[in-house]
């Protein structure tokens, strides 16, 4: 691994522990404006601060973030499908290295779609961005989608998954947590991210999910639905990083956002 992508990683992964608290924004790209993210930047903008890097499409980040954030970005570069389309692994690469290369970006991420009927078709795209991005030293995010089917995030598919995406190069996973995940984490031989998906019934369940998914060997969080829906989003992202960066317990980080959110 070259100085580039060493010095890339290291900004996404903070130094001190090899951990980084990602928050995911990019939805729109299949959703459309999803319930609080119709407007990026008064969603986006307060969190800033508590994040170590952000998930988003290049048209957010051109048009709703300004270039002053010295922020970390990874970059989402597929596309093509939508939330009432046929099929959403029906994805290709949408934006080129060159753009990614202009906007300055730290990592560029894709979806897979194991299992799906366009799986060879996501797969080929991961390894031409894998060998496109590797070309400028740039990491590569792949992330294990699941589409629609939201069961398929057990520990067979998921490790199956990982283990893939790993196969070809990615440098980094970002997948769901699942029972038995230290057996995920232990099949994939590049650094795992966990997904919060759809936003869960409490704060309480985000965090305990955190917690149990760093406690296994994650390297980090990449949530987004599950911070900025949340209620009070300042106080949910500052409980995750406690987890994240501190060794924070799962109840320690509940006691923490309780006195936050008032």
């Amino acid at each position: 691994m070259d100085w580039g992508m060493k010095n890339r990683l290291n900004r996404i992964f903070k130094p001190e522990d090899g951990h980084t608290v990602m928050l995911a924004c990019d939805h729109g790209y299949f959703l459309g404006p999803v319930s609080r993210l119709e407007d990026p930047r008064k969603t986006i903008e307060p969190l800033i601060p508590y994040a170590d890097a952000l998930m988003l499409t290049r048209g957010v980040l051109r048009n709703c973030i300004d270039a002053k954030y010295n922020i970390p970005i990874v970059l989402r570069v597929s596309g093509g499908n939508s939330i009432i389309g046929k099929d959403l692994s029906d994805e290709g690469i949408t934006v080129s290295m060159q753009d990614a290369l202009r906007l300055g970006v730290c990592a560029v991420a894709l979806s897979i779609y194991v299992g799906a009927e366009h799986e060879h078709q996501t797969l080929v795209n991961l390894g031409k961005l894998i060998n496109e991005a590797g070309d400028y030293g740039v990491p590569v995010l792949a992330v294990t989608a699941v589409g629609k089917e939201l069961e398929k995030r057990d520990v067979r598919y998921l490790s199956l998954s990982c283990r893939i995406a790993a196969e070809m190069g990615a440098q980094v996973v970002k997948t769901y947590y699942c029972e038995d995940f230290e057996k995920v984490v232990k099949s994939c031989p590049v650094p795992l991210v966990i997904a919060g998906g759809p936003k869960m019934k409490s704060e309480t369940d985000v965090l305990e999910i955190a917690y149990n998914a760093i406690a296994c060997g994650a390297k980090g969080v990449d949530m987004g639905r599950n911070v900025w829906q949340s209620s009070k989003p300042i106080a949910m992202i500052s409980a995750i990083r406690s987890i994240v960066h501190e060794k924070a317990s799962a109840q320690k980080a509940v006691e923490l956002f309780n006195s936050l959110k008032k």
